[in-house]
């Protein structure tokens, strides 16, 4: 029997797989394996919302073992460390527990064809200090961390222990993940005055957001950049634009002018990078950030029997430029490789993946939402803001749910969940 691995449980390898299971693991045609170093699924993004404590990982997280029994395939799990092509093995690494035990020795396993979707991490471009004094917002671990030590400032803040009158927070990186953890961190303050926080008011934070380039959301088009631009700045935050970091301290971040920009807390979100490990995996061609390089096929240039999709992809367009790491581009790159998988089972030809841009959103919290749709279907994009921007927002989640889970699962998930908006608190708490 034919046996599929897929490493990486993100949006694009959890989608696959789970067609993969269904359509060929139930009915024993595949064994259908997915490997992936965490144990639960949270669509990466929304991690800015777990940092600033709007969603729970706890509960909103999906258990992969669950997932696996419900959709016909097995779930391993473990950390990708090497790939031997000559004997179709990969090896998975060895696991410590959360107290540095040994939980699991190093394993092998057999594949037929192997689907590449571990993603990206953050990039810091070797700035020092960034890795011993920022927090990056790659796993839910890390978004986690992020809100316990915002949790933490804010009591201290509250029982007058911080030393400061304001609570100093500074993101690095000016994209959809730090324009959005900005909004949602005002959003989080007005919450929390509600919650017992004394002195608590969005006076009290100073949220410094650094953007290397000439303008914020460089993916977007000039307008809405403007206006998420504009409508940061009324709520308080400080836009640093053209303004390159180039070392992160104690007491906060140092520019290149030698501008200290104090922060008691930092995040950095400029910039993706596949992990280092992949570089040259398996004698795998690789690029400079370490992306896995494809054929339109989205198979390695060197194997066949790998196929790529996500972040850590180097997938060149006809343009010559790279698709974007995005997490549309995942789900198509996903919907390409399970039907290229079928075609390969069946001796029949492979097609080639072409990106199709659908266009941005980027929402700042409750305060409102912007971004461009349909940018590659009409001769220009179509602008939107508010209401209509923020239900397709939502929208594109919800087709993630459906992927995974079907309309009638999805549908009563979402009716818990508006359930639990009145039952629960309107912020994590702890």
């Amino acid at each position: 029997m034919t046996k599929i691995i897929v490493v990486g449980g993100g949006a694009g390898g959890l989608e696959l797989v789970t067609k993969l299971g269904q359509k060929l693991g139930r009915k024993g045609k595949a064994e259908v394996v997915l490997v992936d170093r965490n144990r639960t699924h949270l669509w990466k993004p929304l991690l800015h919302e777990v940092a600033a404590g709007a969603m729970d990982a706890g509960i909103d997280g999906l258990s992969y073992r669950s997932h696996a029994h419900n959709h016909g395939f097995s779930f391993h799990l473990g950390s990708l460390s090497n790939i031997d092509r000559d004997n179709k093995t990969i090896t998975l690494a060895a696991m410590r527990d959360e107290h540095d035990k040994p939980m699991l020795t190093e394993r092998t396993l057999e594949y037929d064809i192997l689907v590449l979707a571990i993603g990206s991490v953050s990039n810091d471009f070797g700035t020092k200090g960034v890795s011993e004094h920022c927090i990056f917002l790659d796993r839910p671990q890390q978004a986690e961390h992020f809100h316990d030590e915002l949790m933490n400032r804010f009591m201290q803040h509250s029982e007058g222990e911080l030393g400061s009158d304001k609570v100093n927070i500074a993101i690095v990186g000016g994209g959809a993940t730090g324009v959005e953890l900005s909004a949602e961190l005002y959003n989080a303050v007005e919450h929390l005055s509600a919650y017992g926080f004394e002195n608590l008011s969005p006076d009290c934070l100073r949220l410094t957001l650094v953007e290397a380039g000439p303008r914020i959301l460089p993916a977007l088009p000039d307008r809405i950049a403007a206006m998420a631009h504009k409508e940061l700045r009324e709520l308080g935050v400080d836009v640093r634009i053209n303004t390159m970091v180039v070392e992160a301290t104690e007491e906060g971040l140092v520019t290149k002018d030698g501008e200290l920009l104090p922060a008691t807390l930092m995040v950095w979100a400029a910039g993706i990078k596949a992990p280092n490990f992949l570089k040259d995996i398996g004698g795998l061609e690789t690029n400079r950030i370490n992306q896995l390089t494809v054929k339109p096929t989205l198979q390695t240039t060197r194997d066949d029997s790998i196929f790529v999709i996500g972040d850590c992809a180097n997938c060149i367009q006809e343009n010559g430029k790279p698709v974007p790491p995005r997490a549309q581009s995942a789900h198509q790159m996903a919907s390409m490789v399970y039907r290229n998988i079928r075609a390969q089972l069946n001796n029949k030809p492979l097609k080639s993946y072409v990106y199709k841009d659908y266009g941005s959103l980027v929402n700042l919290s409750r305060y409102t939402t912007v971004g461009s749709l349909m940018g590659n279907l009409m001769r220009g994009s179509m602008m939107v803001e508010g209401l209509i921007a923020r239900t397709v927002y939502v929208s594109l989640y919800r087709m993630h749910q459906v992927a995974l889970h079907g309309y009638i699962r999805t549908g009563l998930m979402m009716l818990v969940g508006r359930i639990n908006r009145l039952l629960r608190p309107k912020l994590k708490l702890h």
